[in-house]
């Protein structure tokens, strides 16, 4: 089974100049957690269309990335999505979507001209994603890169319809954890010497003047975390450090 990490950009300046909160990371995070997947990176970026670009050539770098993009596919003048994923993905040009086109006049009728026709113009070879509210689609270019609207209820369905059709969904990992009595510093040899295959998060706390540090492992193989497990704890011991509640 392929492995793949997961990219999501999120675009719109309303987000970072606050006119706006973000719906977006906490769906798309959930929906890949739920399936066992790898959510590699987050961004939110203004629409600025060399900013784009960069983030969408710099996510392709990853040969195993796949990218859900949100926003900037409509017809307004600030809608860059579109014309940025064609130069990112493709050969660089616009091309009018025949399945697209009758879409929208079909939603639209006459007012689909002069502006809402646009948006069947979209990257060469790009396939088409439903919208559930209107029949406006997203996009998807080689099975990997995702453009949907802004709007949460059209998005929202979009990328759930391709983790469940184009993606395996992966067994969940094993997990394991305690509260330390002690400082992060006093457990980073042992967290050095766990092998790089063992995840390992370390999230340390100050609680009334009192350092305290909550380790978490986590494996696919659940034999393999039980020996590392045991092994972190055992070291605590000959340094005298205690352990806390455990956590599964």
């Amino acid at each position: 089974m392929k492995t793949y990490n997961f990219y999501s950009v999120i675009i719109g300046t309303e987000l970072l100049n606050g006119r706006r909160e973000d719906k977006h990371f906490n769906f798309i995070n959930s929906a890949l957690r739920a399936r066992g997947l790898r959510h590699e990176g987050n961004f939110v970026i203004n629409d600025n269309p060399p900013l784009m670009e960069k983030v969408f050539k710099m996510i392709a770098l990853d040969p195993n990335s796949v990218m859900f993009c949100f926003g900037g596919i409509g017809s307004t003048p600030d809608d860059y999505t579109r014309e940025v994923a064609a130069r990112a993905f493709t050969c660089g040009v616009l091309k009018t979507n025949k399945e697209a086109l009758e879409l929208i006049k079909d939603e639209f009728g006459s007012e689909a001209y002069p502006h809402r026709i646009k948006m069947a113009d979209i990257p060469e070879d790009a396939k088409l994603l439903e919208n559930v509210v209107n029949r406006v689609p997203g996009f998807y270019i080689d099975d990997r890169f995702f453009f949907t609207p802004g709007f949460p209820s059209m998005a929202h369905p979009m990328v759930t319809w391709a983790l469940d059709n184009l993606f395996d969904k992966k067994a969940d990992k094993y997990t394991c954890g305690f509260k330390a009595d002690c400082s992060e510093n006093d457990l980073i040899d042992i967290m050095t010497a766990l092998p790089k295959d063992i995840e390992l998060s370390s999230l340390p706390k100050i609680e009334n003047d009192k350092k305290t540090v909550d380790i978490y492992l986590a494996s696919y193989d659940k034999a393999k975390l039980m020996k590392w497990y045991d092994f972190f704890k055992s070291e605590m011991n000959k340094l005298g450090k205690r352990y806390l509640n455990e956590y599964q």
